[in-house]
């Protein structure tokens, strides 16, 4: 097993289809970030009191010297294949925005089809930076093998959900939405790694420098 150091990371795109989805999947990673991190926000749907819990949640996740830039788009939820070129503009701009050390995706195989065109623009329009492919656990049941892990503390997972139910409060009626839904899967990917907590991304194709 390989180690990769996040204390080098000096700027991250992370996109998301929906408010929360970022979170949900990568909420340790963000906690984890070094101070003074540039992040690039990305939202391709979302209603504007859901983007506000976005906005809430984001600046929770990340260190107070981040310098945090939101980029929250009104796309209709569900329906973004039928958006495609939009779609693509999104993701293509964000992609402008400068060469990041990290991006943050959906897989391109998540069974949500949101989800799943995010990863595949993702692939495709950041090709010179190292692209994180998430898991978002769902009633579908796409969860599959990965094979990158960032290993949390217990403090770290417990920080997480918690800042998850402070910020999301319109999720909370969720039969899915509880710790133990999320602590299981942390623990889950967590063994897989030999931590207490994790979470776990996959990564297509990265390009070795010595």
């Amino acid at each position: 097993m390989i180690g990769f150091s996040l204390a080098g990371v000096r700027s991250v795109v992370a996109l998301g289809a929906h408010p929360d989805d970022i979170e949900i999947a990568a909420g340790g990673l963000l906690l984890s970030l070094p101070a003074g991190v540039a992040v690039d926000y990305v939202l391709a749907t979302g209603v504007p009191a859901r983007q506000d819990e976005a906005r809430s949640a984001a600046a929770a996740f990340l260190s107070q010297a981040a310098a945090l830039r939101f980029h929250l788009h009104d796309l209709p939820d569900g329906r973004l294949p039928a958006h495609w070129n939009a779609t693509k503009e999104i993701v293509e701009a964000a992609a402008r925005l400068g060469k990041p050390d990290l991006v943050l995706a959906p897989s391109r195989e998540d069974a949500h089809q949101d989800h799943r065109l995010l990863g595949q623009l993702a692939s495709t329009a950041f090709r010179d930076s190292l692209v994180l492919h998430y898991e978002i656990p769902k009633w579908d049941g796409d969860l599959s093998r990965r094979n990158v892990y960032v290993p949390l503390t217990v403090e770290q997972g417990r920080r997480k959900v918690a800042l998850l139910h402070e910020h999301f409060p319109s999720q909370k009626a969720r039969d899915w939405w509880d710790d133990e839904m999320f602590l299981g899967l942390a623990r889950v990917r967590g063994m897989e790694c030999r931590a207490h907590y994790a979470e776990a991304y996959t990564v297509d194709k990265a390009v070795l420098t010595f």
